[in-house]
């Protein structure tokens, strides 16, 4: 589109050649039309004919360009400015090889660019590795582009590790794999100890980058020592605080990825005295805006999976009412009189609340005196409610994540939950949200369900059930898991009609389409919820004369299948209950096939098979119910008093105990 005229274009190539600085001139020129015209020193920077002093201060006026608007950047892009700066990476010339850099390094920093265009020719990164050697400024170039380029999931996002996102190229192996594999670690390490605090800074950030989320970059790295000094030492050294914030941040970034990746004991002194209190650091007033939020990001990721690196935290320079601080931006309007300062607070206001959220929500995962003191902190349950309801989907996510952890607590369900009546923004939530968010607000539900929780009823009252149903009907596995785990919770010493609300809203269509799912996790929760809904006497004989057939049709199928000790011992178990109804119990005695298989799982080699199975026979043979007397005449007849002789004999005490006991019904 800009070489609309390649005839006059070549006829003036001579005289732009002579001179130059007319074109260069051009691309400061606010008209547009002009701008895009310069674009031509793309045309020049390729052409063999041109001096090396020409193409070098075209890649420079290039660069220039580039840093303008991103839509600069689109029209360099669609010139194909990247291929043509890489050709120019193979000439001999250091001045304009550097140049070359520089112009990529911009054009990679920017947002608009995809960072797989530095991965479509293979020998690409081979040549930036041995160009690491030429100057200060190849290093400082290029590991900033390798830094820019390397996404698994960018720190800003990172989900804990909820729902990752790699960006994977076309070939095949992610970014950091990439360039793991071309000596990333190698070539880069010498230079963190460089003389160039440029080249130090962008070897780190290369680092923090490469390590993330990659136990295989990790591991390497705890190993690799530069000058007799391994590469955690250096880092620790550049946590110190007469250090740079930006090198203390970002090498507390590159011990916790390898901390996380498991390279680094979480007890191990440079974790626990060096970064987890230098990211505690980061977290306070002093600290500009964008710092704190890093801060508190990098020390919740640290601390996630943690529960003594928690606790450590929490109580480190006050750091839960440190965090408070981080929802008053931006402050009261009087109070700046700086309108620059104001666009920079709303700016940051909430990426603020959202890094204390999810600190917040680390903080609270295990420990419960953690929670109470978050709870605490000043209006915490209206900052979350007011969370749920941001517009900023980040922002939402993290209210959620917060919500969930502090959910985990008995106390504060039956407490803070209920007085703020946290239910309802939820709820609202769950109506219009996209998967990410649907996931952790559905596991927080599940704990609001349990029968504990005096927010029970209300989200009943609210359409709950037809909400988790449909949850899962979902082609997302963690939402079909939620689904019916708060179905599970929601029917757990439920009254009947909640039950039979369920058993409609889920259908019997879904509730086989449920037991036959491939995930483990789902059909352990849909026969947990199952078992929930055949409790009690009425509710058993009632859900069984009205589902009786397709409910034993299910648990022949799971019984004959192949399923893991626990699919079946669960099974066993609902078969047990609804033994124990007084009309539904008459659906195993005249199901012969069922019957042989309660037999079976009676003289199975696993015991918590057969003490299942001996409990379905228990509540067959049980002497005070009427017709007992022909259950245990046709159950002696299929040879089950011979097996509870032998068990009656059994090392195991559970089943000799459970044997004595089902005939001692037969004396009676």
């Amino acid at each position: 589109m800009f070489l609309a005229h390649p005839k006059r274009l070549f006829s003036r190539k001579r005289e732009v050649t002579a001179s130059s600085r007319h074109y260069v001139d051009r691309l400061f020129d606010l008209d547009p039309q002009k701008v895009l015209q310069g674009v031509m020193l793309l045309y020049l920077l390729q052409q063999e004919t041109s001096s090396t002093e020409l193409r070098t201060e075209c890649a420079v006026v290039l660069g220039s360009l580039a840093m303008g608007t991103e839509n600069n950047v689109k029209s360099l892009l669609d010139c194909h400015i990247i291929p043509a700066l890489l050709q120019g990476l193979l000439l001999p010339d250091l001045k304009f090889i550097e140049a070359c850099l520089r112009c990529l390094r911009t054009i990679f920093i920017s947002p608009v660019t995809p960072e797989d265009l530095l991965y479509t020719d293979a020998t690409v990164i081979s040549h930036l590795m041995a160009l690491l050697s030429r100057s200060r400024y190849t290093q400082e170039y290029i590991c900033q582009i390798f830094s820019h380029c390397c996404k698994l999931q960018h720190w800003h996002s990172c989900g804990f590790k909820s729902l990752p996102q790699p960006l994977l190229c076309a070939n095949g192996p992610d970014h950091q794999t990439i360039l793991f594999n071309h000596g990333a670690v190698q070539n880069i390490a010498h230079l963190l100890v460089s003389t160039s605090y440029k080249v130090r800074m962008q070897a780190l950030k290369c680092f923090s980058v490469l390590a993330f989320e990659n136990p295989q970059v990790s591991m390497t790295l705890v190993n690799v020592s530069v000058d007799g000094e391994l590469l955690p030492q250096i880092f620790v050294k550049m946590l110190q605080r007469d250090k740079p914030i930006e090198m203390q941040l970002t090498s507390a970034k590159c011990l916790t990825s390898m901390c996380r990746a498991g390279a680094i004991r979480t007890d191990d002194s440079c974790i626990v005295l060096k970064t987890l209190p230098c990211l505690v650091r980061m977290c306070s007033k002093e600290r500009l805006l964008e710092e704190r939020v890093e801060g508190a990001e990098t020390l919740a990721y640290l601390i996630e999976t943690d529960v003594e690196l928690q606790r450590i935290a929490s109580i480190t320079d006050h750091l839960i009412v440190m965090l408070a601080d981080y929802f008053k931006y931006p402050s009261s309007v009087s109070a700046i009189t700086d309108i620059k300062r104001l666009d920079h607070d709303l700016k940051h206001a909430h990426e603020l609340r959202q890094a204390a959220f999810k600190l917040y929500a680390s903080l609270g995962a295990n420990d419960e005196d953690i929670r109470k003191k978050i709870i605490e902190t000043e209006n915490m349950m209206d900052r979350i409610v007011n969370g749920l309801s941001e517009s900023s989907i980040k922002v939402r996510l993290a209210a959620v994540r917060c919500l969930h952890s502090l959910s985990r607590s008995v106390q504060q369900l039956r407490t803070s939950f209920q007085d703020h009546a946290v239910w309802k923004p939820l709820m609202k939530v769950l109506q219009n949200a996209p998967n990410e968010i649907l996931v952790v607000a559905s596991s927080t539900l599940c704990n609001l369900l349990l029968e504990f929780s005096p927010s029970k009823e209300p989200i009943l009252e609210s359409g709950a059930i037809e909400l988790l149903c449909s949850l899962t009907q979902s082609e997302n596995l963690a939402l079909r898991v939620n689904g019916i785990w708060a179905l599970m919770n929601m029917a757990f010493q439920a009254e009947q009609k909640i039950k039979s609300d369920i058993l409609r809203g889920l259908s019997t269509e879904q509730l086989f389409q449920l037991l036959s799912d491939s995930d483990v996790n789902v059909l352990m929760k849909t026969l947990g919820l199952l078992r929930n809904l055949l409790s009690t006497r009425p509710h058993i004989d009632h859900i069984m004369s009205t589902h009786g057939k397709q409910i034993m049709q299910a648990v022949t199928l799971i019984l004959e299948g192949e399923h893991n000790i626990e699919v079946k011992e669960q099974t066993l178990c609902i078969l047990a209950n609804i033994a124990d109804g007084t009309t539904a119990k008459e659906l195993i005695m005249t199901n012969d096939d069922i019957l042989q298989k309660i037999k079976y799982y009676m003289s199975h080699s696993n015991a918590k098979l057969q003490l299942a199975a001996m409990f379905c026979i228990s509540n067959l043979i049980w002497n005070e119910e009427e017709g007992s007397q022909e259950r245990q005449d046709k159950l002696r007849d299929m040879g089950i008093v011979d097996i509870l002789h032998k068990l009656s004999q059994s090392s195991d005490p559970n089943l000799c105990d459970k044997a004595k006991t089902a005939l001692q019904q037969y004396l009676a």
